[in-house]
């Protein structure tokens, strides 16, 4: 024991400052306190860096201390979002036989005999734009909703502490599958920890319970039965994958290239019947118009943390005096065109065929995507941050510091957002990737490869 403390002392102790500094994170922080944030979440950032650097070969003790780390959050409540209330209440509504797509929390709210445990309490702290629009959550996160309020017995910290367990356990299962697919492309193992210990990852996904994981989980398992040559096996995994998030589904057209018509035709057919076999038990007459009004609200609505858009919401504003409200529509309609026409670019025009060269091209669809939106939670960043573990480019690792800035939003009753901080963000993450593509010291990278 001496021994081994003589030996890795400096990263034990680096390993005991991240965890008092989770610990600070997850029961002494409030978010409006945004100096706090910032300082907590760079010390995090820099420490993870160092135990990486120091660790990278020791594969037991990176997998311990990240563990150990999100631990710590078992019994906290939330802190930088109040989304948990409406899992627990779609949890709740399921497990009482109500379609959490076909009935309005406004609504419910008011019938008196109400058959779910803690409703006003879960009501009242989803917020008011929660409660007036349908669950916007696809079904394989409805299950885990259900089950985790099941386990919880009608206490809503129990159902945190279950919904908790499942998304640590995906991301040990991304550490698993990670570690084999980037044997697979012959790179390092340890860079998967780039995302395992990410403090992005650790405070949103783990922290705050967003189930980007459970996703992620899912995709990089299907990912591994590709590159395995089992992709019929695959399909109903990435199935999965698109219905906890719908994130995944951008990539289909991918495929083409990877494995052929024929079957990419079979792959797309086994997904989709996944897909409507998970949809089944929700499905209803009002289930389509309900849930895909929900889900165009992202793109005619809500603003947070974008990029391009603010530069052009500026211009347009302040040069054309467009109306911020109308803009965004359209502007929003138009970002949903970009994306469907790059991806098929991308999916024609690069060698899908060879696998990295695939990883790479969902990388920069997805990255596009986002950079393009009028709303980047910081949370959707841990996606492309997973991609690049498997890539030489590294620039979603510096979005993934950068994005705390956008918590300042928090720090002010009005929600404002500060655009400078905001311009701060997106000039080192665009700086850098434009360092990554022109290659660094004269060296292109694969993006350009056809």
């Amino acid at each position: 024991m001496f021994s081994y403390w003589k030996l890795h002392r400096i990263p034990i102790l680096l390993g005991i400052g991240s965890l008092l500094f989770y610990a600070v994170f997850a029961y002494d922080l409030n978010r409006e306190d945004f100096p706090k944030l910032l300082s907590l979440f760079v010390a995090l950032f820099f420490l993870h860096y160092k135990l990486i650097q120091f660790e990278k070969w020791n594969f037991k003790f990176l997998l311990v201390v990240g563990i150990v780390f999100r631990l710590v959050f078992i019994c906290a409540e939330p802190n930088l979002s109040q989304d948990f209330y409406r899992f627990i209440w779609d949890g709740e509504l399921i497990k009482n036989g109500i379609n959490p797509y076909l009935h309005l929390p406004k609504e419910l709210i008011l019938q008196g005999n109400l058959p779910i445990a803690n409703a006003q309490e879960l009501f009242d702290g989803m917020g008011g734009l929660s409660a007036r629009h349908y669950s916007n959550y696809p079904p394989v996160n409805q299950i885990i909703f259900a089950a985790a309020t099941f386990l919880g017995g009608g206490s809503i910290l129990g159902s945190i502490i279950a919904m908790r367990f499942t998304i640590i356990l995906a991301d040990v299962g991304i550490l698993y599958f990670g570690r084999k697919l980037l044997q697979h492309l012959n790179r390092s193992p340890h860079q998967v920890f780039w995302y395992f210990l990410n403090p992005l990852v650790i405070v949103e996904l783990t922290g705050n319970l967003h189930f980007e994981g459970v996703m992620l989980f899912f995709f990089v398992w299907a990912m591994y039965l590709i590159s395995q040559y089992k992709w019929l096996w695959a399909a109903p995994i990435y199935a999965a994958s698109i219905m906890v998030k719908l994130v995944p589904i951008l990539f289909l057209p991918l495929f083409l290239k990877y494995f052929g018509v024929k079957k990419s035709a079979l792959f797309y057919l086994a997904v989709g019947l996944a897909c409507a076999g998970l949809l089944l038990p929700f499905y209803s007459s009002e289930f389509i118009d309900n849930y895909s009004q929900t889900v165009g609200l992202w793109f005619s609505n809500f603003e947070f943390n974008a990029g391009i858009y603010n530069g052009i919401k500026n211009i347009a504003v302040h040069l054309f005096d467009a109306k911020p409200w109308e803009l965004v529509k359209i502007y929003g309609s138009w970002v949903a065109r970009i994306t469907i026409v790059g991806t098929l670019v991308l999916a024609l025009v690069r060698k899908n065929q060879n696998f990295h060269t695939l990883i790479i091209s969902m990388l920069f669809v997805l990255s596009g995507y986002y950079f393009l939106s009028t709303t980047v939670h910081p949370w959707y960043i841990v996606f492309p941050l997973l991609l690049c573990t498997f890539t030489k480019f590294r620039f979603a690792m510096v979005w993934s510091l950068m994005a705390v800035l956008s918590y300042f939003a928090y720090a002010n009753p009005e929600y404002t957002e500060n655009l400078w901080l905001l311009s701060v963000e997106y000039i080192f993450v665009f700086g850098y990737l434009i360092y990554e593509i022109m290659g660094k010291g004269g060296k292109k990278l694969h993006f350009f490869k056809k």
